[in-house]
C-alpha cells in the first residue's frame, strides 16, 4: 500500500507540475487552452471553467494541455478521440504565435520540472538540514599534510572524539572539516574526550592550508547501521538500523571501513555477521548481493551509515538545491550519453515497476528520503521530455527548430506523420523497460 500511494503521489504531483507549466506559459503568451488534462486517454472525471476543460483520464502516465489550434491528429488520439468540428484561425491558435513564444510554452514544463527539483532540495535542506556521518572520532592524523601551527594535533590518540574546536560544539565529521576551513586564522583550541586532552594550534591564513588541515584528520566510523535498504540482504537477515557490526565471518570488524572491505571481497557468498544489539551479541545470515563496477564484481549487504541531520539556514539550504540539482542533472545525462555508447547495459533502465520499487523505499524512510527523491524524478522527467522524440517536449523543440532553419513551417501532414513515428518509438523504449522490469522481478 506504501510503495502504491507513494507512486501515485510522485506521478501525479509530478505530471501536475509539468502540465501546470504548459498551462501558464501558454495563458501568458496569450493561447487559449481548452483542456487541462492529468492522465490520458478517456476522460474519467473533470469539470469546465472558463474556456478550459480540467479532466482526469482514464491512463494515470501521464498528462497534457491541449492548446487551441495546435494540430496534433497523435495527441488527439491519446486524449481520447478528436474533434471533428470544423474551427477557423483564430489569433489565439499555437500556430499563430511567434516562434519564441511557441518555444516557451513547450518547454515550459520542463522549467517547472527543474524548478521543483531546485525547490524540493532545498526544501528538504532548509526543514532536514544536511545528513552527515554522525562521528567526530579520529581514526588517525596525517601528520605529514598537517600546515605549520597545527602539528600538535599530530598527538591525537586514535579513537579520541573532538568535542569542540574553538568555540563551536561538533555533532559530525562534516562540522569538523567546516571548522577548519571557516574559522578565521588565528589560535584556537582543540577539545577530545577518551581521552581528554585540549591541542593548542594556529589556524592558517590561505584557504588551501585549511583545506589541508580539514583532510589530514581521518575519521572513524564505527560500523553501526544506520539505515537498512528494503528488500536487501541485510533486510532479509534482520539487520536492524541502530544495530553495530562486530565481525564478518569470524573476522573482526572495528569500523565501517574493515566492514565494507570484509562485505566487498564475498561477492555472492552466505557469511555470518556478528552484530551488537542493545548489548547483546547476535549472529546473522546473510547472502551477500552481487554488484558489478569498474573493478569487477563486489559483495554488498544494503545498509548506510549512521547519521545525523544537521541545521541550516535558508542561503545554504537554496545553495545546496542548486549545487544538487546540477549534480543530478549532470549524472542522468552522463547515464543517458553510456547507454548509446553501449558502456553501460541496456537491462539497466527500467519503467513503472523499477519507478514503484525506489518511491516505496523512498517513502518508508520518511517525508525528507521521498521529497529528494520526487526532486530527483523530477529531473528525470525534464530531460526525458526534452529527448528530441516528436511527441515529447523535445521533438516538439526540433520542429519549431526546422521553422526557424527553413523559414516556414512544416506541414501539418509532416508534423503528424513524424508524431506517429515518435510514438512508435516511444511505445518501444516503454515495452523494452516493462521489460526490463518483468526480468528483474523474475530474478533474470
Amino acid at each position: 500500500m506504501t510503495t502504491l500511494l507513494a507512486t501515485v503521489v510522485l506521478l501525479g504531483v509530478l505530471i501536475f507540475v509539468h502540465e501546470l507549466g504548459h498551462f501558464w506559459a501558454a495563458k501568458a503568451v496569450g493561447i487559449g487552452v481548452e483542456r487541462f488534462s492529468i492522465g490520458l486517454g478517456p476522460r474519467v472525471w473533470g469539470y469546465t471553467r472558463g474556456e478550459t476543460e480540467y479532466v482526469l483520464s482514464a491512463i494515470p502516465l501521464g498528462g497534457y494541455v491541449k492548446m487551441q489550434g495546435m494540430d496534433d491528429e497523435v495527441m488527439e488520439h491519446l486524449e481520447g478521440g478528436a474533434s471533428d468540428a470544423p474551427r477557423r484561425p483564430d489569433p489565439r491558435d499555437f500556430d499563430a504565435k511567434p516562434i519564441w513564444a511557441r518555444a516557451f510554452v513547450i518547454s515550459a514544463g520542463v522549467i517547472m520540472n527543474m524548478l521543483f527539483a531546485l525547490v524540493g532540495f532545498s526544501a528538504k535542506a532548509a526543514f532536514w538540514g544536511f545528513e552527515e556521518i554522525a562521528t567526530t572520532r579520529v581514526m588517525a592524523v596525517a601528520d605529514s599534510t598537517l600546515p605549520a601551527g597545527t602539528e600538535a594535533l599530530a598527538d591525537i590518540a586514535p579513537g579520541a572524539e573532538i568535542v569542540r574546536i574553538g568555540n563551536t560544539g561538533l555533532q559530525s565529521w562534516n562540522q569538523v572539516q567546516r571548522a577548519f576551513v571557516e574559522l578565521p586564522p588565528g589560535v584556537v583550541s582543540v577539545v577530545t574526550e577518551t581521552p581528554s586532552a585540549t591541542f593548542q594550534i594556529e589556524i592558517p591564513d590561505g584557504l588551501e592550508d585549511r583545506r589541508a588541515l580539514a583532510l589530514s584528520l581521518v575519521p572513524w566510523v564505527e560500523a553501526r547501521v544506520g539505515r537498512v535498504t528494503s528488500g536487501s540482504a541485510a533486510d532479509r537477515a534482520a539487520i536492524l538500523p541502530g544495530d553495530l557490526v562486530t565481525s564478518v565471518t569470524a573476522v573482526p570488524v572495528a569500523s565501517w571501513t574493515d566492514m565494507v572491505r570484509e562485505i566487498a571481497a564475498r561477492p555472492g557468498e552466505r557469511v555470518e555477521i556478528g552484530i551488537m544489539r542493545d548489548g547483546t551479541p547476535l549472529l546473522r545470515v546473510a547472502e551477500l548481493e552481487v554488484v558489478e563496477d569498474g573493478e569487477g564484481e563486489r559483495g554488498q549487504l544494503g545498509v548506510y551509515q549512521a547519521t545525523v541531520h544537521v541545521s541550516v539556514g535558508l542561503g545554504e539550504a537554496v545553495a545546496y538545491g542548486v549545487s544538487e540539482t546540477n549534480r543530478i542533472t549532470r549524472l542522468i545525462l552522463g547515464f543517458l550519453r553510456d547507454l548509446v555508447t553501449l558502456n553501460v547495459s541496456p537491462r539497466d533502465v527500467g519503467s513503472i515497476g523499477t519507478i514503484a520499487v525506489a518511491s516505496g523505499d523512498a517513502a518508508s524512510r520518511g517525508m525528507a528520503e521521498f521529497l529528494e527523491f520526487m526532486a530527483l524524478f523530477s529531473i528525470n522527467l525534464a530531460i526525458l521530455n526534452m529527448l528530441p522524440i516528436p511527441v515529447l517536449d523535445g521533438g516538439h523543440m526540433v520542429f519549431l527548430g526546422l521553422e526557424l532553419v527553413r523559414g516556414q513551417k512544416l506541414t501539418v501532414k509532416q508534423r503528424i506523420r513524424w508524431s506517429q513515428v515518435g510514438l512508435w518509438v516511444v511505445v518501444a523504449i516503454m515495452v523494452w523497460a516493462l521489460g526490463n522490469d518483468l526480468l528483474r522481478f523474475l530474478g533474470l
